[in-house]
């Protein structure tokens, strides 16, 4: 980090900033909070667990589908600052508010979410985009993955403290409810969240722009069609774009799909959570890894690398019936997992007009957004066909081939 410039340093430390919110809010303690206020309230299990579903599929569905316009827009000079700054405030208040809003008001509890979800992807369409204002081409890999590193160690630290209250809170070791631990670790994810994002509001600039015009909503719809107008003079962008949304979709789905195929091995709830932790740590040395391997041998080939281990994993899982062999496939996952995901970022940014980088980091977002739809359908169906969760999880292979091939067809950008 002391080499990094003043710049680099304030962007990477947004990525130790929000991966709080990733860990907390959307993965392991506001669902389990969420699922208990809806039932507790009267709400079935299966009717809790719709409702769940539908409000991450509309909040992400509406982002996703505002992300190019909205980049589009931000390309204009000063307005990607101004963006950033807003969706970052809508994510932190409601993120504030799961904190006080009763837990018997689950609808309201769920509608906050759902804003803090809009909130949280806004912001990282525009956070991604400023890669290419705070570094040059050649050090794009390495500031890339010291951001994921450094979010996979910052997203430690809230999640411990907020495990830690819920546990104590459970063993009378506290004098708080569950409920109250849990809106306690929801206050510390929002201040961890706000804080560490001070940096990056107070250092991080707009480099590269067009000239501001007087209608920018209208005049970026207008280069949103001028855009796809001329998608042939962008040829090698959308073949990685196509690429990442195969490969892309395998990791998320093994991601997403971890702690189901965990509690079908017999891996008690406590075991999960202490195999996501040692994952979360040890994925941080290897995304700043594959940084350093990229500058040596290339981003492209790193990314195959990465690809090639993927496939290891879902061939490995088929033949999974241990919890060690559980513990053996997530260390492989938190080796590559990471490290794809920053240089894919890194690669992107290189090919992408820097003038116009808002815009196809809007495209990028739309594709990691629906890459999260083909993958968990083909697991699930696989599982079903054959009666067994280990060939759902060996079908990914299809995923990473496919994506795998494409991108051998993109042409280096190191």
């Amino acid at each position: 980090m002391s080499r990094m410039s003043k710049q680099e340093k304030s962007w990477v430390f947004y990525d130790w900033a929000n991966s709080a919110y990733s860990i907390l809010i959307t993965t392991a303690i506001f669902p389990l909070y969420f699922k208990a206020a809806a039932n507790a309230s009267g709400l079935a299990a299966s009717t809790s667990t719709a409702y769940w579903g539908y409000a991450n599929s509309f909040a992400t569905l509406l982002i996703s589908l505002c992300a190019p316009i909205l980049g589009s827009i931000a390309d204009f000079k000063g307005l990607k600052k101004r963006l950033f700054t807003f969706f970052f405030a809508l994510g932190i208040v409601f993120t504030l508010l799961l904190a006080v809003v009763p837990s018997n008001h689950w609808l309201i509890l769920l509608i906050c979410y759902m804003v803090t979800v809009i909130g949280f992807g806004g912001t990282n369409i525009f956070y991604d985009a400023f890669l290419v204002d705070v570094t040059t081409e050649e050090r794009m890999n390495q500031v890339s993955s010291k951001g994921f590193a450094m979010g996979y160690i910052g997203s430690a630290i809230p999640f411990i403290l907020g495990i830690t209250l819920i546990l104590l809170s459970q063993q009378g070791i506290l004098p708080l409810s569950v409920s109250a631990a849990s809106q306690t670790a929801f206050a510390i994810t929002a201040l961890w969240w706000g804080l560490f994002t001070i940096p990056m509001l107070k250092h991080v600039k707009q480099i590269y722009y067009k000239e501001q015009v007087p209608n920018p909503i209208s005049n970026g719809f207008r280069q949103l069609f001028l855009t796809f107008k001329k998608i042939r003079l962008y040829r090698p962008l959308f073949l990685f774009l196509f690429s990442y949304f195969f490969y892309i979709d395998g990791v998320n789905t093994i991601i997403t799909m971890s702690t189901a195929y965990g509690s079908d091995l017999g891996i008690s709830t406590t075991n999960l959570l202490i195999i996501l932790f040692a994952t979360q740590v040890v994925a941080a040395p290897f995304a700043y890894f594959y940084g350093k391997l990229a500058d040596r041998f290339r981003g492209k080939t790193m990314l195959l690398v990465g690809i090639l281990v993927y496939i290891v994993i879902c061939i490995y899982a088929y033949f999974l019936k241990t919890a060690l062999d559980f513990w053996i496939l997530a260390m492989l996952v938190a080796s590559s997992q990471g490290g794809i995901q920053a240089l894919s970022r890194s690669y992107f940014a290189k090919l992408v007009p820097k003038e116009s980088a808002n815009e196809f980091f809007g495209f990028y977002s739309i594709f990691y957004k629906f890459a999260a739809i083909l993958g968990p359908f083909l697991v699930g169906f696989t599982a079903q066909l054959t009666g067994n969760t280990n060939s759902g999880v060996f079908s990914l292979i299809v995923l990473f081939m496919i994506g795998g091939l494409i991108l051998l067809k993109v042409p280096e950008m190191d």
